[in-house]
């Protein structure tokens, strides 16, 4: 009888080990592991983690024409996001098209096909949430692909000044800027300081939208929409809410010193740089990367055909959804930004 009991808790024991062995075997750098990624899972959408550690579940693609935008850098496939990041985009073109006569979108980066983190670029952007538009104005003509990859957006800045070019600003731009941030899911829309300061300088009337509007490294030629955690996804950790103050003062004044833009010292002794790994990431994670996935772009493309699941209720798993016919360091805010 003894025999049998240690004999149970040697197998036991070697089936943890086992287990254990499994578990690191899988592991691996999370940008690897997401950005070798090209379809999402096919799920109910749900974000998890936090904005620059996290991954997508049930995420879609924006369409890369649509009647008021174009989507831009399509070698890298970070056109996905939440289906209301999506449906926020969608909106946004068509808003500022008709109600404020900008010419259309071109939209940058959102995210990979499951989130995670990416291997150039970004820091945020992982949980389908962000988005980053281009400050220059859709042309009339097409694309084609190849301009997509190499046509360049132009700086809003003066040379190599912290000031907006006046010859360059307009006030269309500060109109869609105004209409992005209006949108109640927006929590936040990152700028460079010189673009903060050109608003805080110029805007009249009703500045209360300019709350959302937060100076940042970067995001001299684009814009970064950021939407809250969205229903449906309880593992989603959103960021401190904003104030209700413009941030015209000192907070902004701060970016117009030495202190922002000093070099970090060189440490005594170099450090090799940590690496994220998928155990780092929500736990989530490593069923979302795993997770099967559709059979094709056009299936989970937001308006093309996919059929999108409904946000689970809090704390219940995400369900599958069948599809019709069958089967960017330069923009992780701190907590506080």
């Amino acid at each position: 009888m003894k025999s049998k009991t240690l004999l149970r808790l040697a197998l036991g024991a070697l089936i943890s080990f086992t287990s254990t062995i499994d578990a690191i075997a899988v592991d691996g750098p999370a940008k690897q592991l997401f950005g070798a990624q090209s379809l999402p899972t096919v799920s109910a959408p749900q974000s998890a983690g936090f904005y620059s550690k996290g991954c997508l579940a049930g995420g879609v693609a924006l369409p890369v024409d649509g009647p008021a935008w174009q989507v831009m850098r399509l070698s890298r496939n970070r056109r996905w996001g939440h289906p209301r990041m999506i449906a926020l985009l969608e909106r946004l073109a068509r808003d500022a098209a008709t109600k404020d006569g900008w010419p259309g979108l071109l939209v940058g980066d959102i995210s990979q096909p499951r989130g995670g983190p990416m291997l150039t670029g970004h820091a945020s952007h992982q949980v389908g949430l962000d988005a980053d538009i281009w400050l220059t104005p859709m042309p009339k003509q097409r694309f084609t692909d190849d301009q997509r990859e190499n046509v360049a957006a132009t700086s809003m800045l003066k040379g190599d000044t912290l000031y907006v070019d006046p010859d360059r600003w307009t006030q269309s731009r500060t109109a869609l800027l105004k209409r992005a941030a209006s949108y109640p899911e927006v929590e936040r829309i990152f700028v460079h300081p010189g673009i903060k300061k050109k608003l805080c300088d110029s805007v009249q009337g009703d500045r209360s939208w300019m709350a959302k509007v937060r100076p940042y490294w970067g995001h001299y030629y684009h814009f970064h929409v950021r939407i809250k955690c969205q229903p449906g996804s309880p593992n989603c950790k959103p960021q401190e809410p904003i104030g209700a103050d413009d941030g015209c003062g000192k907070s902004l004044a701060w970016w117009f010193t030495d202190e922002p833009w000093k070099k970090a010292p060189e440490p005594a002794k170099p450090k090799k740089p940590k690496v994220t790994m998928l155990s780092d990431l929500p736990k989530a994670c490593a069923m979302i990367l795993n997770a099967p996935g559709p059979k094709s772009v056009d299936q989970v493309t937001y308006g093309a055909g996919a059929k999108v699941a409904q946000p689970a209720a809090a704390g219940t798993p995400a369900t599958a959804y069948a599809p019709e016919g069958g089967d960017l360091p330069e923009d992780v805010p701190a907590q506080g930004q």
